[in-house]
C-alpha cells in the first residue's frame, strides 16, 4: 500500500513493531521505503554489524549506477539489496556461486558464522578460497576470482553474518510492521487507544505514547466515570483515558462503577456517585480520592479542589445512614419529599479549582503521569535553546541494542528531579543519584561527591535544572550522565538589553536609568546599544542587575516597551 509505505518514510512511526526507536525512524526517513522488500531490508540491517552497510545501502538506492562489485559473480545476488549483503541467504548464496559450495555446506557455514564458531570460521576460509577437494570444494580461486578479492568478500560475510537475520525472520517481522504502519496510518485515534492500553501499566511507556498523540494531533482526554472505559478507548478525535490506569483501583472495582452506570443511568452529582457505589460497598474514600485526582469525576457538579474536600463527608453520611436503614431506624431523607431533598444535600465550599501545578502533580500521583499538560511545557522554548540532548537519547533501543548518545559525549539536558537517593562512599563523602525527567522521559545523573556538595541546595524534589556533564555508556544499559555542572532553570544567565535610537536619548535617560540599575543586585549584564550609530556597550560588573520582571517594571515607566528586553544566555556559551 503506498499511503502506508509513504507513511512510514516519514518518521513517525512510534508504536509501529520494529520501527518505533528513535534511531529507526531516523533511518526510515532517510530509506523513504518504496516497497515490501525495502521493509525487510530495513529491519535486517538496523542491527548491530549490518548497521555499518546503512550507508552503502541508501547510497545504492539512491544511485543504483554507481553500485559496484568486487566481482562480477556478486551482481546477481547482491542486485536486489543495492550491493550490500544484508541476509544470510545472501552467505549462502555467495559461497555456492563464488568457491561451489553445497547448499547444506553452505548453511553450515552460515550457522558457523551466526554462532561465531570462530575456529570454524577460520577453517573454512581456506575452503572458500582455495577450496577442499575432499568435500567437493572448488573454490573462488579454481572459479577466476582474484585471490585477495576473494578474502574480501569472505571478511565482509564473517563481519556481517554474525549479526544478520535470515530473510524470513525479517520478512515475518515486516509483514507486522506494515500492518500496524497501515492501521497507524489510516486508523490513528484507535491505534493510539490501543497501543496505550497495551501499555497500560507501564506509565513511563503511556508517557511517551501521550506525548506521540500530541504530536499527531490528537487530544487524549482524562478517564471519566460516566463515559470513560477501563480501557483507552477512541472517542471521535480524542483518545478517552483508561480507568484501569488509576492507581489503588482493582479492575474489579472498576468494571462495577461502569455496570452500574449502565445499569442506573449516569452518575449525576458526586453524592449520586458516592450514594450508588457505596451503599453496594464498591468502592472506599481511597479509591474515591483518586478518581477526583485524575480528572475521573470531572462530569460532575463540582470541581476537583471542592470534590476533594468532600467526598469523605458524603462517605461518613452514606455510610451511617446505611447502617440506621439496616437497624429500621429512619433518616431525614426518607421524611422529605423529592423537591426538598435538594436543599439538604451537602453544599461544596467556595474554594476553586486546584492551580495548574497542584492539579499535574494530583495526576502524576494517581496514573503515574502528567496527563492535562506538563509542568515543563511552558519552559520548551528554553529547553530547546540549551539542551543539547534529551533523555530519550538515553534509552537503549531494542532493534540496534545501543543508545543514540555517545560514549563520554558532552551533554546538557534539562528538567525536573523526579527521584533522588544519597548513598556515601568509603570515605563517608555524600553523593547522589538523580533523575532528570524531560518532556521525552527519564534519564539518570550521577553526581560525585565534589560536585554534591556545590550543588546539594539544587537538589529539591521537582526542582527545575539543567545538568552539564558527559554520557556514560555501557553494554546493553540505558546510557547515564555523570554531573559537572548544574543551573537552576531561574538562575540562567540572562542579558538585559537597552536600546536607544540615539546617543543623545540615551544621554538624556543616562542619569535615571544609573540609579534604576544600581538598586538592582544580581549577576546578569546589561547592554547599552545606540541604534543610528549602531554602537554596543556593556556595562562593567557593578552594573549587573537581576533581570526579572520586577526591574522591567521600573524601566518601562521611562523606556518604550520594545527598547527594553531580557535575553537569556545560551548554556553552552556561558560554560
Amino acid at each position: 500500500d503506498k499511503g502506508t509505505l509513504d507513511f512510514i518514510g516519514t518518521g513517525k512511526t512510534e508504536g509501529v513493531f520494529q520501527l518505533e526507536s528513535a534511531g529507526m525512524q531516523s533511518f526510515m526517513k532517510e530509506l523513504s521505503p518504496q516497497s515490501f522488500e525495502d521493509i525487510v531490508a530495513g529491519i535486517s540491517l538496523y542491527r548491530p554489524g549490518p548497521m555499518d552497510f546503512i550507508p552503502n545501502y541508501i547510497k545504492g538506492k539512491n544511485n543504483p549506477k554507481e553500485i559496484s562489485y568486487v566481482t562480477p559473480e556478486l551482481e546477481s545476488i547482491l542486485e536486489p539489496t543495492y550491493g550490500c549483503i544484508v541476509y544470510q541467504e545472501q552467505v549462502m548464496q555467495i559461497v555456492q556461486k563464488l568457491a561451489g559450495y553445497t547448499m547444506g555446506q553452505a548453511d553450515n557455514i552460515r550457522r558457523a558464522m551466526s554462532k561465531k564458531k570462530q575456529y570454524v570460521i577460520d577453517a573454512e576460509r581456506q575452503s572458500f578460497v582455495y577450496g577442499d577437494k575432499e568435500r567437493g570444494i572448488k573454490g573462488c580461486v579454481a572459479n577466476g576470482i582474484d585471490e585477495k578479492a576473494a578474502n574480501s568478500i569472505y571478511d565482509s560475510m564473517v563481519d556481517f553474518a554474525k549479526y544478520a537475520f535470515n530473510k524470513s525472520h525479517a520478512a515475518a517481522y515486516a509483514k507486522i510492521s506494515v500492518q500496524t504502519a497501515w492501521l497507524k496510518n489510516y486508523y490513528p485515534v484507535e491505534f493510539m487507544a490501543a497501543l496505550m492500553t497495551s501499555v497500560i501499566d507501564n506509565s513511563a511507556k503511556a508517557a511517551q505514547y501521550l506525548y506521540s498523540c500530541r504530536d499527531m494531533g490528537i487530544k487524549v482526554l482524562p478517564p471519566d466515570i460516566n463515559c470513560g472505559q477501563g480501557e483507552f478507548t477512541a472517542e471521535g478525535d480524542h483518545v478517552r483515558y483508561g480507568m484501569y490506569a488509576i492507581k489503588s483501583l482493582g479492575r474489579p472495582v472498576i468494571d462495577q462503577i461502569i455496570e452500574e452506570r449502565e445499569s442506573g443511568g449516569r452518575y449525576r452529582t458526586l453524592s449520586d456517585f458516592i450514594e450508588r457505589t457505596c451503599q453496594k460497598e464498591l468502592i472506599n474514600k481511597r479509591a474515591i480520592e483518586n478518581l477526583i485526582k485524575a480528572g475521573a469525576c470531572d462530569s460532575l457538579d463540582g470541581t476537583r479542589k471542592q470534590m476533594a474536600m468532600v467526598y469523605a463527608s458524603i462517605v461518613d453520611r452514606v455510610q451511617h445512614d446505611k447502617k440506621s436503614t439496616m437497624a429500621g431506624q429512619m433518616s431525614l431523607f426518607d421524611l422529605v419529599s423529592d423537591e426538598d431533598r435538594q436543599s439538604f444535600e451537602l453544599k461544596y465550599p467556595n474554594v476553586g479549582e486546584y492551580d495548574a501545578e497542584e492539579a499535574l502533580a494530583y495526576e502524576k500521583e494517581v496514573l503515574g503521569i502528567y496527563l492535562s499538560g506538563h509542568p515543563l511545557e511552558k519552559y520548551a522554548v528554553t529547553l530547546k535553546k540549551n539542551i543539547t540532548a534529551n533523555a530519550i537519547d538515553f534509552v537503549l533501543e531494542e532493534e540496534s541494542g545501543a543508545v543514540k548518545i555517545e560514549d563520554n559525549a558532552h551533554v546538557v539536558i534539562g528538567g525536573m528531579i523526579a527521584t533522588k537517593t544519597i548513598k556515601f562512599t568509603k570515605y563517608n563523602q555524600a553523593m547522589a543519584f538523580i533523575t532528570i525527567e524531560d518532556l521525552t522521559g527519564t534519564v539518570e545523573v550521577i553526581i560525585f561527591p565534589r560536585d554534591y556538595e556545590r550543588y546539594q541546595r539544587y537538589l529539591q524534589d521537582d526542582a527545575k535544572i539543567f545538568v552539564i556533564g558527559h554520557a556514560t555508556v555501557e553494554d546493553e544499559q540505558n546510557g547515564k550522565i555523570i554531573c559537572e555542572r548544574i543551573i537552576p532553570f531561574d538562575e540562567l544567565p540572562k542579558q538585559l538589553w537597552l536600546r536607544f535610537d540615539t546617543m543623545e536619548d540615551y544621554k538624556k535617560n543616562e542619569s535615571r536609568l544609573l540609579e534604576t540599575i544600581r538598586e538592582s543586585d544580581g549577576g546578569d549584564e546589561v547592554i547599552i546599544y545606540i541604534a543610528d550609530t549602531k554602537q554596543m556597550k556593556k556595562l562593567g560588573r557593578n552594573y549587573s542587575v537581576n533581570a526579572n520582571n520586577e526591574l522591567m517594571e521600573q524601566l518601562l515607566q521611562f523606556l518604550d516597551k520594545e527598547n527594553a528586553k531580557i535575553v537569556e544566555k545560551n548554556i553552552e556559551k556561558v560554560c
